[in-house]
C-alpha cells in the first residue's frame, strides 16, 4: 500500500514542481532601462515616449523603458557619465564636447567616454523669441535687455552664449540674464517680464507655438556674416529656414541649428542596443507619428552629423543594413 502511494505521489510532485517553474519562466521580468529626455513641453520628451512604447511592444526584446524629464543635453550627458541613465537624447555639439572633454566647463578635462551614438534624428533650431513690444529686431539689440539664456547647464544655454559671442556680445552686456526652464521662460515672455528668450528645440515645438498664439511674439533671424562666423568656429551648426507661418503670423526667417541625437551607455550589452535600434527602425511609422521632428529620421540619415563613436550594438545594425562598412 505504501509503495502504491509513493507511485501516485511522484507524478503529483513533478506536476506541482512544473507548475511553479513554468509560469516563472513565462513571466520573466522585463529589463528596465531609462531614457533621459528633456522638458515635458519640448520635443525630446514625446520622442522618448514613442521609443519607449515601440520597444515595449517587441516581445523578444523584453524591455521596459522609462522616460525621465531632465535639463536636456548637458544634464543628459552627465547622467550617462554617472550611469544614472541608459539612453539619452542630446545635441550633437554637446555630445562632442562631453566625449572629448572640451569647451564647456561641465566637461572640460572631464571627458565622458562611456557614451556611444545610436542615431541622429533632426535639426534643433536655435529660436530667439522676443516680445514685439521690446522692439528687438536683431541679436545685437539684446544689449541691455532682460533675456532668458535657457536652463542652467543646458545645451540651450551653451548655444545662447555662442550666439551672443557671434554678435559681439557677452552675458555682461545684457541688462539681466535668467536661467530657467522652457515653460517658465515662455510664461515670462508672454507676461512681458523678459524681452527675449533662447530655445534650442525642433521646428514646430509646442512651447514655441504657444508663445505665438497671442500675436505678441516674434522670431529674430540669425543669418549673414554672424551665422557664417558661428558655423566656421563651431562646425556642428548649420543654417535652417523657418517657413513663414510655422508659428502664427511669423515671417520667414533663417536661424542656426544643431542635430538632436540618441546615445547609449557604452557598457549596455551589444545585443540589447542592437535590438533596441532595430525595433525603432522596424516601426518608424509609429516613431514619426510622435512629432513632426521625428519624420527626419530615416535609415539613410541616421548617421548624419554624428560626432562620436557608435555603440557596438548600433554599429552592428547599420553594418547589416549596408549603411556602415
Amino acid at each position: 500500500m505504501k509503495c502504491r502511494n509513493r507511485v501516485l505521489l511522484l507524478p503529483l510532485v513533478v506536476i506541482f514542481g512544473l507548475a511553479l517553474v513554468v509560469p516563472a519562466s513565462l513571466a520573466q521580468q522585463r529589463r528596465l532601462v531609462s531614457i533621459a529626455s528633456g522638458w515635458v513641453v519640448g520635443v525630446y520628451y514625446p520622442l522618448a515616449g514613442a521609443m519607449s512604447r515601440i520597444v515595449y511592444k517587441v516581445k523578444d526584446l523584453n524591455l521596459r523603458a522609462t522616460v525621465e524629464s531632465s535639463g536636456a543635453s548637458v544634464a543628459n550627458a552627465q547622467l550617462i557619465g554617472t550611469g544614472d541613465a541608459d539612453f539619452a537624447l542630446l545635441q550633437n555639439d554637446i555630445a562632442f564636447y562631453a566625449y572629448n572633454g572640451v569647451t564647456l566647463s561641465a566637461f572640460k578635462d572631464k571627458p565622458i567616454k562611456n557614451m556611444g551614438a545610436v542615431f541622429t534624428i533632426y535639426p534643433e533650431l536655435v529660436h530667439v523669441v522676443v516680445t514685439k513690444a521690446s522692439g528687438v529686431k536683431t541679436v545685437r539689440d539684446l544689449r541691455g535687455r532682460k533675456v532668458v539664456l535657457g536652463p542652467q547647464g543646458s545645451g540651450t544655454e551653451a548655444n545662447a552664449l555662442q550666439l551672443l559671442e557671434a554678435y559681439g556680445l557677452q552675458e555682461s552686456d545684457l541688462g539681466k540674464a535668467e536661467r530657467i526652464d522652457a515653460a517658465a521662460a515662455a510664461d515670462q515672455l508672454k507676461d512681458g517680464r523678459v524681452d527675449a528668450a533662447f530655445f534650442t528645440t525642433g521646428m514646430g515645438s509646442a512651447v514655441i507655438l504657444d508663445m505665438f498664439i497671442s500675436g505678441k511674439a516674434a522670431l529674430v533671424p540669425v543669418a549673414g556674416s554672424e551665422a557664417e562666423a558661428m558655423k566656421k568656429k563651431y562646425p556642428f551648426y548649420t543654417s535652417v529656414t523657418v517657413p513663414a507661418n510655422t508659428y502664427k503670423d511669423q515671417s520667414e526667417a533663417t536661424t542656426v541649428a544643431v542635430m538632436a541625437m540618441m546615445v547609449a551607455r557604452s557598457d549596455l550589452p551589444e545585443d540589447l542596443v542592437y535590438r533596441f535600434t532595430k525595433a525603432i527602425f522596424d516601426d518608424l511609422k509609429q516613431f514619426h507619428a510622435a512629432h513632426s521632428a521625428a519624420t527626419h529620421l530615416t535609415l539613410e540619415t541616421a548617421l548624419s552629423g554624428n560626432p562620436i563613436p557608435l555603440h557596438p550594438g548600433a554599429a552592428k545594425f547599420y553594418k547589416e543594413k549596408g549603411i556602415l562598412r
